[in-house]
């Protein structure tokens, strides 16, 4: 009973402090635009999600990206299915840099193939990042989805989320951070498109 009573309380600070480190994580700015007929062409039919950030298109780096926005998409009704057999592929870009406290940081690609987003022109990249706090680095992520129709090729909706936290915290890991910035993404879908709005 003391060896068990003593491993308690030994543990249990820990398991208090995982929860502050959530809790504290730093707010995610989403934007999205979306074709005019995009609430009778969305949530119909099956899905597939493709990563296009680059590299080998099976990096187990992407799949907690991959599979974050395959559950928002089955939220929205969608089927699951093949790049061949989908009725709408989504595109999903990751970029994660180290962003150091006096906010210079090396250029970004964003968007597919560096390409500025086929609604609304040049995307604009301000994040807003506040760099106090102490010396720690953050680690900026910016996540962007494009849903395409398979036979046309054109893109029925596309947004982006954008967030920064503290490097090597629990916040910053992709297992925690992917849900959270696919969920943000697709809150209200499909959104008010240009706008701009914070999820916490």
């Amino acid at each position: 009973m003391r060896r068990s009573a003593i491993v308690a309380l030994i543990a249990s600070p820990l398991l208090s402090l995982a929860v502050p480190g959530l809790a504290s994580a730093n707010p995610i700015e989403v934007t999205r635009f979306a074709a005019s007929d995009v609430a009778t062409r969305v949530g119909h039919g099956a899905a597939a999600v493709v990563s296009v950030s680059g590299g080998d298109p099976q990096s187990l780096a992407d799949q907690p990206w991959i599979a974050a926005v395959q559950r928002e998409l089955a939220s929205l009704g969608y089927g699951a299915a093949t790049s061949g057999a989908a009725d709408v592929v989504a595109e999903v870009d990751v970029q994660r840099e180290t962003v150091g406290r006096s906010g210079s940081r090396g250029p970004v690609s964003v968007g597919v193939g560096g390409a500025t987003g086929s609604y609304g022109g040049g995307l604009g990249l301000g994040l807003g990042f506040n760099f106090g706090g102490g010396p720690r680095r953050l680690y900026a992520t910016r996540v962007r989805v494009i849903l395409r129709d398979r036979v046309s090729g054109q893109p029925i909706w596309e947004g982006r989320a954008e967030n920064s936290e503290k490097s090597g915290s629990r916040a910053a890991s992709a297992d925690v951070l992917a849900p959270r910035l696919a969920r943000a993404l697709f809150a209200g879908f499909p959104g008010q498109s240009g706008t701009t709005i914070t999820v916490k």
